[in-house]
Parts: structure tokens; sequence; C-alpha cells
């Protein structure tokens, strides 16, 4: 309808028409998580002046979504987890992945997905992205938010409460029912999701994410526990490294030693100003490039 907006541009791009949307007071429904992960706090300010409301379409922020939606007091909520799939290099050595091609790196279990967002779930990047746009849509600090390993992609993201209730949301990997549930909200109807056949999905298991391994995301947990600005750098260098590594420029392990060259150089400010978060982004490229 003319009163709902999809936020669905990859990367930094989707910033400024994500904040037009909002100041028309619209029904965003935001698939851009980068908005959030390089201006959250002054896209929320922003969303409650102009009477805005933000869903999330992401599956994994659309099941905490859905997990909180009875949920009056944040303080009873003991953590936020996040599920990562692994993506293509799961199981493997810094020193294996070294070697990946794009075309490896474009090779996702479970999902079909655009080209960038495919090399960051590779590099677990877009993890990292997801735990800073939950920590700003779901107000949490960072020592409130974890990621677990879940391969099987079948259930999208959990909430654990102060009392040990885990609450999670299941499904298929298929992103019409978050696309669909952030459209309707509240209602749920039908719609052309595949249904999760739990009685023929197979074993559903988790794990613990390997830092060493897969740097990007312990970049991105590094950078959401420092704020302001370094959101902001952490993006702007990882877009300009995953374009170059998709240009067959440079091999994968140099993504994060690209995005940590940046985050080391550029000094984080706190609370920003938008010129200052543009200022961050527009650093971060120059020093990747």
């Amino acid at each position: 309808s003319a009163d709902t907006a999809i936020a669905a541009l990859v990367g930094m791009a989707g910033l400024r028409p994500t904040l037009a949307a909002i100041r028309e007071g619209k029904r965003v429904c935001l698939a851009n998580k980068e908005t959030l992960v390089c201006a959250g706090p002054l896209v929320l300010e922003e969303a409650q002046d102009y009477g805005a409301r933000l869903y999330p379409v992401d599956s994994e922020h659309s099941a905490i979504f859905q997990c909180l939606e009875s949920n009056l007091d944040r303080g009873e909520v003991k953590r936020l987890i996040l599920t990562c799939s692994g993506g293509p290099f799961y199981g493997m050595s810094r020193t294996e992945t070294a070697g990946k091609t794009r075309a490896d790196a474009l090779r996702h279990p479970n999902w079909t997905m655009g080209e960038k967002i495919t090399v960051d779930c590779a590099s677990l990047m877009n993890k990292g992205l997801e735990f800073i746009e939950a920590m700003h849509l779901f107000a949490m600090p960072p020592d409130q938010v974890s990621v677990v390993i879940h391969r099987q992609s079948i259930v999208h993201s959990m909430v654990e409460f102060r009392d040990g209730a885990v609450l999670a949301q299941l499904g298929t990997p298929d992103m019409r029912l978050p696309i669909q549930y952030a459209l309707t909200y509240p209602g749920r109807v039908s719609g052309p999701s595949t249904p999760l056949d739990l009685w023929n999905c197979g074993p559903l298991t988790f794990g613990t994410p390997d830092l060493e391994a897969f740097p990007c995301l312990a970049l991105a947990l590094e950078a959401a526990k420092t704020g302001g600005t370094a959101g902001a750098i952490l993006n702007g260098a990882n877009e300009g490294a995953v374009a170059q590594f998709l240009a067959g420029k440079i091999g994968f392990l140099d993504i994060p030693a690209k995005v940590e060259k940046a985050l080391s150089q550029i000094k984080a400010v706190q609370n920003p100003a938008m010129q200052d978060i543009l200022d961050a982004d527009r650093a971060a490229r120059e020093i990747v490039m």
C-alpha cells in the first residue's frame, strides 16, 4: 500500500531511501541491515519522531520479533540468539579458506541471495552485521546477543528469558514468510511460503562459531562493543573489500585484513551526527581502495 515501504537496497546505499520513508511516517519493512549497522540510533530516533514503524524482514530478526511479541518487559530477556548456517566454508580452517574463489564463496548451502550478501555469509560478516542490527532493533547491549551455528537454517533465531525458557521461531529457509509477516503484521494470513515438515526435516544441530577461522565475525563483534561510527567503518570497509573480491582483485582473507586495517586506522566517533557517519564510511572505503 501507499503507507508501506520495503527497504531492500543492499549496503549503505539504502540509508537515505530508508530515512525518506521514515520521514513519511510509513510502515518500513526493513531488509537493509546496513542502515541500522551504520546509523542505528539516528534511524530509530527519526522513526519515533515521525511515527514510522520498523518491521524486520531478515529471517533472523523476524524470528526474534515474533518471539518477543508477547514480551512487555525487556528486563525479562536474558539474551537474543542469532542462528547462523556457517556458510559454504563451515568447518574449514583459516588456512583452508585462504585460496577460496568467488565461485566457491557464492555456493551457499541453504539460501539463494545476491552476490554481496552471499560473500558476507561465507565470511560470516553477514552475521556480524545482523548482530549489530539486532542490538539496535531490539535495544539490547552486545553482551546480551549471541550467535550459534545452526547448519539447517530451520530455527531462524531464538530468545532466552531470565527464567531459562528459550523461545524459537522455526520454518523452512524461505524468505517469503518473513517478508509477508512484515507486510501483514499484526495479522497472519495464508501465503506462498513452504510449510515446515517436522517429520522429515532431519536432525537440528547447534554449535559455536569459529572466530579464528572467520575473523570478520570477530571484527564485527568488536565494532559492536565500540559503538559510535565503528559500525559505519566496519560496513564501509567490508563493502569496498567485497566488491574487490568479487572483481577478482583480492583474495578471500584480504577481506578481513582490509576491514581490520580500516577499524584500526580510523577513530570511532561516539554519538555521531549523520555527517560523522558519512565521513566514517568514506574514510573506510578510501583505506580499502
